[in-house]
Parts: structure tokens; sequence; C-alpha cells
């Protein structure tokens, strides 16, 4: 049976959630799956029957890491190149705003068929986006994720997606 088109990332989103809490329970970070506002036509008890999303979504997440405000994004592709269509541009407006205002922004992109996920700074996501509008490649390559993403993300010092090392390195970096 084949994914839909919103569906595609939910393993990976259900991982990042796990990772998140388990974050939480260490007290390592403050990190908040956003929800998508449903605007609520029919329900019964605690189910809903028929409704309708009310608005833009802005990041699948948020949250707070050493004092510093995060927002990022998870996306998921089978694919071997990232397709910049899978990315709103209401979502590159809103990270383009938080990111001015001195948030951390980035993206946790999976690439299932490799089985990989990398931590890719707005900066950079914003820069091929740019790119693609005057006309260039529309996604970026797999092979661009080795050199350009912050770093390759594992499951480590039990966490199932440790993404807080790579955040880490971007802050000293100064991606962030």
């Amino acid at each position: 049976m084949k994914s839909s088109q919103g569906n595609r990332g939910m393993p990976f989103e259900n991982l990042i959630n796990l990772t998140n809490d388990t974050y939480n329970m260490k007290g390592k970070a403050v990190i908040n799956k956003r929800p998508t506002p449903v605007k609520v036509m029919k329900s019964k008890g605690t189910r809903v029957l028929n409704g309708y999303f009310e608005a833009k979504s802005t990041v699948d997440y948020d949250g707070v890491y050493q004092g510093r405000a995060l927002y990022f994004e998870a996306k998921s592709t089978g694919e071997q190149r990232f397709p910049l269509k899978n990315i709103h541009q209401h979502q590159l407006d809103y990270m383009y705003q938080v990111d001015r205002a001195g948030a951390i922004c980035f993206f946790l992109i999976e690439f299932r068929k490799m089985g990989q996920v990398f931590m890719v700074p707005f900066s950079v996501v914003q820069h091929y986006v740019e790119h693609a509008k005057l006309g260039g490649r529309k996604s970026i390559p797999f092979d661009d994720f080795n050199y350009y993403a912050t770093a390759e993300i594992r499951s480590g010092n039990g966490v199932p997606l440790d993404y807080l090392p790579a955040l880490e390195k971007m802050i000293r970096e100064g991606a962030a």
C-alpha cells in the first residue's frame, strides 16, 4: 500500500518524537511537535469525525536548547535526492522570520532508501531554493548532504535519533 503524501514521514516523525521525549526526560532540551490547526466540524467523544485545516502549519517542531529558541522541519524522501517541492513557501517564510529573530533553524532530512538522516541548516536549504528560483536544480542531490549538512544523525547516548551533538556543532560553527 502506497503512503499518502502527508503520511510518508510519519515513522520518521514518530522517531523524532521519541527522541524529543528522551531529551526532555534527561533534562537536555524541551522540544515540542507543533500541531496543525484543525477546525472540528463534527466529533463523537474524543474522535474528530469531520474537520478541516484552519491554517497552514508553520514548522513541525519548536523548543529551547541551552537557552536558545529552535525551530525545525522534518522531511522524508524515498528518492536519492531531496525534492525542494517538499518544502512549502509558507514554511520557508516562517523559518526566515524566526532565523532573523535569532532562533536556531534547521531541517532533519531522512533518506528512507539509504537509511540515513542529515541535519541541514536553514541557510543551506534557503541557498538551494534561491538557486532553483533562478532556474537551477529543483532538488538537492544526495551527495551534497555529505558535504553541506552539519552532520549525519545516528542513534547514540540512549537516544533513538541523537541530533543534539549535530546541533552543538552547528552552533559552534556559527551556522545557527
